[in-house]
């Protein structure tokens, strides 16, 4: 990574930092920092620690940061956004690494950081390693107990936003679980492990390298009170293990990567001034990325520009506009707009599966003649609303397709950064294979309907089985959608051309998911929860 020095070499306030060009040197004269894969050193053995599940979630004193990442979406230009950017935290074990990557990720209060542990990406061991390993007698501690192929390319597609399987490791039966666990890209990836400085190729993947440097007897106590508390295991056996495998893997393999960090934080979680600084560089690096999104410059990108061609508007019948007319009637009663936005959405609905590929068949009516008619091509049709007034079209969807799947996608807007936030979801197994009809009631901006549709593609979705329907849709959030998207078939019942201020469609309709639900919304709130829905 080419950047200019943060800091200069000298220990400030009991933070070493170190200057980049010791790191780089360090790195290129290195071919690779981990013995060869097929290395006739045999393993040393040792317990290894625990790998908790993360949760989706952390709960600060601030805020909530949502741990599992963010699906990435494409800007106004129809580009990815930027890369992530990712901080390697290395050290020994017990010396403190996913506390301290704790106090970083609440520090930088973001809305999307992702914590990568490395203890998720332990090789997959034969029958005789895992008897060695029931036995306490596999090395977990080596090297070449990691996939390292796997973190690398993991990490790869983290970084480029794209979504990944991290695979669940079980400690208790020393293999992995049949389930793997979804992870999306996010403003800030840490990952953190004992050996995350020990591959050339990972090294290259890292923006910033922070070495957490703590007391072996405090890691060792650490250890005890761990192992022996957590683990039900004797005093002996842990010190026994830890002077074996533990110590020796700490200086032959993790130490000597010490010189490769950018900064060195003595005394780990203790040193609340090392992780200022390092909160302070993130905080510029993400200023200089503008990982934000930026919906006014969406808004005037596609200005007077003709309608694409991947839009469908339902015909303008006298019966369409006539209930147009009804559900954008201020003065319209609830049940009036309930009753006539169901029989729009059943008139869209049917409207979209004409678009679904079929094929020629012939059948056999009663009277013993052959019909030649058509049926469905396609694998499956799920259906995919985006909460909470694309939910209201499901009834509609579930009336026309027999049998069909539903999945469910909560977005909301942040109101300090103005940036969708991913905040729920749920979708069936192999989506991939399905045509996907992607519901939201109204769409203005598009925000809400890019970031479900890269939801969409990160589940291997392809982008022309995709079909996004509306009940209304400003031109700004069609162009936006097409230029971005441009194989997703767009189908609504009406296009209206402005937008105001607020993002809100001019005329429009209001804020659907209020005057169906029959709740009133607060004065800062639009259509769609808040302005990502619309």
């Amino acid at each position: 990574m080419n950047r200019s020095p943060v800091y200069s070499g000298v220990r400030i306030s009991g933070c070493w930092a170190l200057g980049p060009e010791g790191s780089n040197s360090s790195a290129e004269s290195l071919d690779r920092l981990l013995p060869a894969v097929g290395s006739t050193r045999s393993p040393r053995k040792r317990t290894t620690s625990q790998c908790k599940s993360e949760p989706p979630l952390l709960r600060t004193s601030k805020r909530t940061i949502y741990t599992a990442g963010r699906p990435p979406w494409y800007n106004e230009h129809g580009a990815q956004s930027k890369e992530a950017f990712v901080i390697g935290l290395g050290g020994g074990s017990a010396s403190g690494k996913t506390t301290v990557a704790r106090m970083i990720i609440e520090a930088l209060d973001v809305p999307w950081v992702v914590l990568l542990s490395m203890d998720s990406f332990y090789k997959v061991l034969t029958k005789e390693q895992q008897q060695q390993a029931s036995s306490n007698d596999f090395n977990f501690d080596h090297p070449d107990a990691f996939d390292f192929d796997l973190i690398i390319s993991t990490l790869k597609k983290l970084k480029q936003g794209k979504s990944v399987k991290i695979p669940i490791y079980d400690f208790t039966t020393h293999s992995r679980k049949k389930e793997w666990k979804t992870l999306y890209g996010a403003n800030v990836i840490i990952f953190e492990g004992i050996m995350a400085f020990a591959d050339k190729e990972l090294l290259k993947l890292l923006d910033m390298k922070i070495f957490v440097d703590t007391d072996s007897d405090i890691r060792l106590v650490r250890r005890l009170r761990r192992d022996i508390g957590e683990r039900g295991r004797d005093i002996e056996g842990v010190i026994k293990q830890y002077n074996k495998f533990v110590k020796p893997a700490f200086d032959q393999y993790i130490q000597p990567t010490m010189r490769l960090a950018d900064i060195v934080v003595p005394r780990g979680s203790g040193n609340t001034v090392a992780i200022d600084l390092i909160v302070q560089h993130v905080h510029s690096q993400l200023e200089e990325r503008k990982l934000r999104w930026d919906m006014a410059a969406l808004a005037s990108a596609h200005q007077c520009h003709p309608l694409p061609k991947t839009l469908s508007v339902l015909k303008n019948t006298p019966q369409v506009k006539g209930m147009h007319t009804i559900i954008r009637d201020k003065e319209t009663s609830r049940d009036e707009f309930i009753f006539y936005s169901k029989r729009l959405m059943r008139l869209l609905i049917e409207h979209a599966l004409s678009f679904l590929p079929f094929q020629t068949c012939t059948v056999q009516t009663p009277q013993g003649q052959d019909y030649e008619g058509r049926n469905y091509s396609g694998k499956q049709i799920t259906g995919v609303s985006i909460l909470r007034a694309g939910e209201t079209m499901e009834p509609a969807l579930r009336a026309v397709c027999k049998d069909v799947r539903i999945g469910t996608i909560l977005i909301q807007t942040n109101r300090y950064t103005g940036e969708p936030e991913l905040h729920y979801l749920r979708l069936p197994k192999d989506i991939s294979e399905d045509h996907v009809i992607l519901m939201d009631c109204t769409v203005s901006t598009g925000a809400a309907a890019m970031m479900a549709v890269r939801v969409l593609l990160d589940h291997d979705v392809p982008e022309d089985k995709i079909f996004l329907l509306s009940l209304l849709m400003a031109e700004m959030g069609v162009h936006s959608v097409a230029y971005a998207f441009p194989q997703v078939k767009i189908i609504t019942t009406a296009v209206d051309k402005k937008v105001n201020d607020l993002f809100r469609i001019i005329p429009g309709i209001g804020n659907f998911g209020d005057r169906y639900f029959g709740t009133d919304a607060p004065p800062d709130w639009s259509d769609e929860e808040d302005l990502l829905d619309s």
